[in-house]
């Protein structure tokens, strides 16, 4: 389940703003909801280390956070976004220069001006509650906090909204809006530096993407694919932080490089820390796994040409995300489908508010946070997921997770990992099983009361 949005900023969704480990190289190499594509926004949290050979693996490296704003968005009032300039842009022709060197570095040529404006930091908030609000109805949003709440995923009294906007406004140094075909760039100073040229040059590179590729259409509007939209999303992100790092190899110098790779804001580090795991980690793996998959397909591809053979042909799970064999391979998701008239079959005053696919990258955060001793092994072999929240009569609550798997071995592997889950749920409260219908499936439910469990068991056909 992932907040979705049509702005591209960094993942429910930013760009964690480039510390580049090293200059003067011009190939980079080793270390590091959703209805349209996550916002494209540059934050700061961890950041890919480039230096020399597009064929090395990836991994991520700590770097201070560049960030543009550290106060809390959801205590601002709801002013209406206002860029602090629109016209007269005294860093027009540094703006300028900038997308010539991306556009020849990236091979893509824009069909139209991008139009262009800088927000201060209560714009910049003004805009994240705006745009948030436009996306996620409140009925959504409000179904994904109570999905998360029951799957411990948020605190009691933790407001799903709140933490978002908190999150967001800690991170986002810029941003490119695919429904508007804006870009904007984040400062507090109105100063232009090295952080703040990182990011446009990844923010006009979704504007190159969405003019070559349509990031809308390539994304989907789907309220309820999440892995898809999650996964297509580290495509266009990984694209973008790719080209960043190369851009700023080639166009900083090793000072400025230095500069942006310091540049720190302890608030911005404390809020990112203090996010639910499942917003930090969700915002962050578009960058760092979409990296990944750039990384592979420029080096194997013949550089951005190479990069350009994904968009036309997507991953369609965060699984190929994961796993470059399955990506290659182009394994499809198993489809796992609720009946259409659930609600009908749970009787009078029951209603599904929200279901949606959790995918393997959400599954291990699932998994992790429920107290899985090997999370990432448990989750692989992932063959596709199902989940609905399901409300009732009385404040009645259930969750159903119906999962299917590769081999039975690895469907009886995460069923295992599940039982910390199991008796964190209880132990809270809750109701909660785990059911193997058949080999290669599994499924939880989980109920505010025996009853609901066995309600909901019963109508799926799950009874034991």
């Amino acid at each position: 389940m992932t907040i979705r949005s049509h702005r591209s900023w960094g993942p429910l969704v930013l760009v964690a703003a480039l510390a580049v480990a090293a200059c003067g190289s011009s190939a980079p190499t080793t270390p590091p909801a959703s209805r349209g594509p996550a916002p494209s926004a540059t934050t700061q949290p961890s950041g890919p280390a480039v230096t020399s050979s597009p064929s090395a693996a990836v991994s991520p490296v700590p770097t201070p956070a560049a960030t543009a704003a550290a106060v809390s968005c959801a205590d601002t009032g709801d002013a209406a976004p206002r860029p602090t300039s629109d016209t007269g842009d005294p860093n027009a022709g540094l703006y300028a220069k900038i997308e010539a060197q991306v556009s020849a570095l990236r091979g893509l040529t824009a069909t139209t001006p991008v139009a262009r404006s800088v927000f201060d930091v209560p714009g910049l908030c003004a805009y994240l509650k705006k745009s948030l609000a436009e996306d996620n109805p409140p009925a959504l949003m409000t179904a994904t906090e109570t999905l998360y709440r029951e799957l411990l995923l948020l605190q009691p009294g933790q407001s799903l909204e709140k933490l978002y906007l908190d999150l967001l406004g800690s991170q986002v140094a810029g941003l490119y809006d695919d429904k508007t075909k804006h870009m904007y760039v984040v400062t507090s100073t109105g100063a232009i530096g090295p952080v703040e040229q990182i990011t446009y040059a990844h923010e006009y590179t979704h504007a190159l993407q969405d003019q070559a590729f349509d990031l809308r259409k390539l994304v989907g509007e789907a309220h309820d694919q999440g892995d898809r939209s999650l996964a297509r999303s580290a495509l266009v992100e990984g694209d973008a932080t790719l080209l960043m790092s190369l851009w700023a190899q080639q166009n900083l110098t090793a000072a400025e490089i230095a500069k942006a790779a310091s540049a720190s804001d302890p608030a911005a580090t404390a809020a990112l820390a203090a996010a639910p795991v499942i917003l930090k980690d969700s915002l962050m793996f578009p960058y760092t796994s979409g990296l990944n998959i750039a990384l592979g397909a420029y080096g194997s591809g013949g550089g951005f040409a190479g990069v350009d053979t994904l968009f036309a042909n997507p991953p369609d799970s965060t699984e190929q995300v994961l796993h470059p064999d399955k990506l290659a391979a182009r394994e499809a998701p198993v489809k796992v489908a609720f009946p259409a008239d659930l609600a009908k079959r749970l009787g009078p005053g029951w209603t599904v508010p929200l279901q949606d696919t959790l995918g393997e990258f959400q599954l291990e955060i699932l998994l992790r946070e429920g107290g899985a001793s090997d999370s990432k092994a448990a989750a692989a072999g992932w063959g596709g997921d199902r989940v609905a929240l399901i409300e009732g009569p009385d404040g009645a609550v259930g969750v159903v997770l119906d999962t299917a798997w590769d081999t039975p071995a690895d469907a009886t592997e995460f069923a295992t990992a599940l039982d910390p889950l199991v008796a964190k749920l209880k132990a809270s409260g809750r109701s909660a099983a785990v059911l193997v219908p058949e080999p290669g499936r599994v499924v939880l439910v989980t109920g505010s009361s025996p009853d609901v469990l066995g309600r909901v068991s019963n109508v799926l056909g799950l009874a034991q």
